[in-house]
């Protein structure tokens, strides 16, 4: 929890008395390796605070393909945002990817926040714009650079990636087949 009232500090003005009713809502949770935080189809009623661990959201194509979208590590926030601001079904999985251990926010927490906190809107629009500016850089690279471009910048984006995941999952994620990215790497 410690992790979490940091990251809430660097991110809002905070009373302890704040902090302290907010984090009563939340709870601990770990998943294993291949355990889903969430799953397509289901409504999102959490969002997860990582505190050890990484996670790959995907999406599953018309032809039934799997593709990774997304990699949260420690000290990011992760949801299927759609699902949970709209009450719909997630259009994404949400995958632990080694042991992962989250804080649990969930939708209670987050109400009571945008309610009561002072800063309880700053946060969530903080949170709201990294998402933002994180997917829409992510789109536009995947039509600006290179595969190999693209490889190089993962590391940027996720520190030490390439020793924590698969690299089919790395291939995926950067829209290539895990052939090319093996030839990319020996080229690189």
């Amino acid at each position: 929890m410690k992790e979490l009232a940091a990251t809430i500090r660097n991110m809002i003005e905070i009373s302890n008395t704040e902090l302290e009713t907010f984090m009563q809502y939340c709870y601990p949770k770990k998943f294993q390796p291949k355990e889903f935080l969430s799953k397509q189809d289901d409504i999102s009623h959490e969002i997860f605070f990582i505190n050890k661990g990484i996670t790959r959201s995907t999406i599953i194509d018309h032809t039934g393909e799997e593709h990774t979208i997304h990699f949260s590590q420690e000290h990011q926030f992760i949801a299927d945002y759609t699902s949970f601001m709209l009450q719909e079904p997630a259009s994404s999985n949400l995958q632990a990817i080694e042991e992962t251990e989250t804080i649990v926010l969930p939708r209670k927490a987050i109400d009571w926040g945008y309610t009561h906190l002072e800063e309880g809107d700053k946060m969530g629009r903080l949170i709201a714009e990294y998402y933002f500016i994180y997917f829409d850089n992510r789109l536009k690279n995947q039509y600006v650079f290179t595969p190999a471009q693209r490889y190089q910048h993962i590391s940027k984006v996720f520190p030490n990636i390439h020793n924590r995941v698969p690299q089919h999952m790395i291939a995926s994620y950067l829209g290539i087949s895990p052939v090319h990215l093996s030839r990319l790497k020996k080229e690189l």
